[in-house]
């Protein structure tokens, strides 16, 4: 059985937040994903149903906030305060989806990281911080992440934090209108029982 309510919630790492996405972000957000279009298009999961198109931006939040009142996800902004502004910046998006509960409790991690800020070790802290949250406070057992092989930057991030590399997943999600391949890597809780964010800070020079 999953515990009460679990959304929203909003986790912090010194200047990185990670908080609830809203309607009112589609400003920022569009410009963000707009001058990352190029960037993260590789990557980007697509509709496989002929002629499908991806929700808008109203849609996506709406069926976040649908998910997260049901228990199944999670839909973080990833937000960075900057020395010249008064309130933090959409840098990236994370979700934590596909949440099951019963004897599974396990869930899958999807993110993106604004390029301009690609190589400070965003992605990887809001991952840790992000995971530690479920097998902590959610008393998640598993955490799954699914990776394009030639995913370069993404490889790294689950590298840096020890995920388990569980193999390759021929034809496992529509990316970028095609079916394609992917590694899956995953950790448990019990794998990690200090967390994921303290050891990664450590490491850092």
């Amino acid at each position: 059985m999953r515990p009460g309510p679990i959304w929203p919630v909003t986790l912090e790492c010194g200047d990185l937040i990670l908080r609830p996405i809203r309607y009112r972000d589609k400003k920022e957000w569009t410009q963000v994903r707009g001058r990352n279009s190029e960037w993260l298009a590789p990557w980007e999961a697509s509709n496989p149903a002929p002629g499908g198109a991806l929700p808008d931006y109203r849609q996506m939040v709406r069926s976040l906030k649908i998910q997260a009142a049901q228990g199944t996800a999670l839909p973080f902004l990833i937000t960075e305060r900057t020395p010249r502004l008064a309130a933090p910046v959409i840098v990236g998006q994370l979700t934590v989806s596909s949440i099951v509960w019963g004897s599974a409790m396990m869930a899958t991690l999807g993110y993106w990281v604004d390029q301009a800020r690609a190589g400070h070790g965003i992605a990887p802290t809001a991952v840790a911080m992000a995971t530690d949250h479920c097998f902590q406070a959610l008393g998640l057992h598993r955490m799954e992440i699914n990776i394009r092989p030639e995913n370069g930057p993404s490889l790294r991030v689950v590298e840096k934090l020890g995920f388990r590399d569980e193999g390759y997943r021929p034809r496992f999600l529509h990316i970028n209108g095609e079916w394609a391949d992917h590694r899956s890597f995953a950790l448990t809780a019990d794998e990690v029982p200090e967390g994921l964010l303290a050891p990664w800070l450590a490491s850092r020079p």
